[in-house]
C-alpha cells in the first residue's frame, strides 16, 4: 500500500458492519415471528422460546448501543426532546418484552405519579436506555419486576427495579466508572450503564444534567436502576 493513501477509519468500518448487522438481525426477527405464528400455542411458549425471545431483544439492544455510542463519538447523535404521556410511553415499552416476560414467568407492574403524568424527554433515546434497563432486570429478576416513575427535587425519575439479588457491591462502588471490564462470571462490561449515562448527560435544562444511578433495595428489594432527566 502507498504510504500516502489514506487507511480505513476502523470505527466507521464498525459502525457501517454493526449497522447492517441490526438490519439482518430486524429480517431474522421478522421471519422468525412468521415462523412461530405456524406453531401450536403449546411451541410457542416453550422454554426455548423463551431463551430466543430474550437473546433476540439482547442483541438488538446492544447493537443499538453501539451504533449510539459511535453517533456520539462523532457527534452525530440528534435529541429531539418532547412532551411524552408517560403512562403511554412506558405501556409501549412493556409491551414491547411480553412475550420475554410470560416465557420467564416474570410479573411486571408500573406505577406513575399522578402529579407527574407528562415529561419532556428525547423518546427514542430514553426508550432505548430504558429496553436495555428491562432486558438487565429480566436477566437477575426471580419472578418480579416494577417500573416506577414520579419526581424528585425537580427531576423526573425513572427506576427499574427487580427481585433478584441485586447490583454487586463493588458495581455500586465504582459506578462513576461504568466502563469497568469484562466480568468473566457474567459477561458485563458496564457498556450499557455507559450508554444510559451519556444519553442521560445529553439532557439538560436550566444548567441541569440528567444522570443515572444504581443501588438496591427499592420495593421488590433487588437491583435498582434510576433514571434522572430534569
Amino acid at each position: 500500500m502507498n504510504e500516502s493513501e489514506p487507511g480505513l477509519d476502523f470505527s466507521t468500518v464498525i459502525a457501517s458492519t454493526v449497522h447492517d448487522m441490526k438490519n439482518s438481525l430486524a429480517v431474522l426477527m421478522q421471519a422468525h415471528g412468521q415462523w412461530l405464528a405456524r406453531l401450536s400455542e403449546a411451541q410457542q411458549q416453550s422454554g426455548e422460546q423463551g431463551v430466543i425471545d430474550f437473546e433476540f431483544a439482547h442483541l438488538n439492544g446492544m447493537l443499538v448501543q453501539l451504533l449510539g455510542l459511535y453517533k456520539l463519538g462523532v457527534n452525530q447523535l440528534p435529541l429531539r426532546p418532547d412532551y411524552h404521556e408517560l403512562d403511554d410511553f412506558i405501556e409501549a415499552q412493556l409491551a414491547a418484552h411480553q412475550e420475554v416476560f410470560k416465557s420467564r414467568g416474570i410479573l411486571v407492574t408500573y406505577e406513575v405519579d399522578p402529579l407527574s403524568p407528562l415529561g419532556f424527554f428525547d423518546r427514542e433515546l430514553i426508550g432505548t436506555v430504558l429496553a436495555n434497563g428491562i432486558n438487565n432486570a429480566i436477566r437477575y429478576a426471580r419472578s418480579s419486576l416494577l417500573i416506577s416513575v414520579g419526581e424528585e427535587t425537580g427531576q423526573l425519575v425513572l427506576t427499574i427495579n427487580d427481585d433478584g439479588e441485586g447490583y454487586p457491591t463493588r458495581m455500586i462502588e465504582r459506578q462513576a466508572d461504568y466502563v469497568q471490564g469484562i466480568n468473566p462470571a457474567s459477561g458485563s462490561t458496564g457498556l450499557g450503564l455507559y450508554f444510559a449515562a451519556r444519553i442521560a448527560r445529553l439532557h439538560q435544562r436550566n444548567d441541569v444534567q440528567g444522570r443515572t444511578e444504581i443501588s438496591n433495595g427499592g420495593p421488590l428489594g433487588g437491583g435498582l436502576f434510576s433514571l434522572y432527566l430534569p
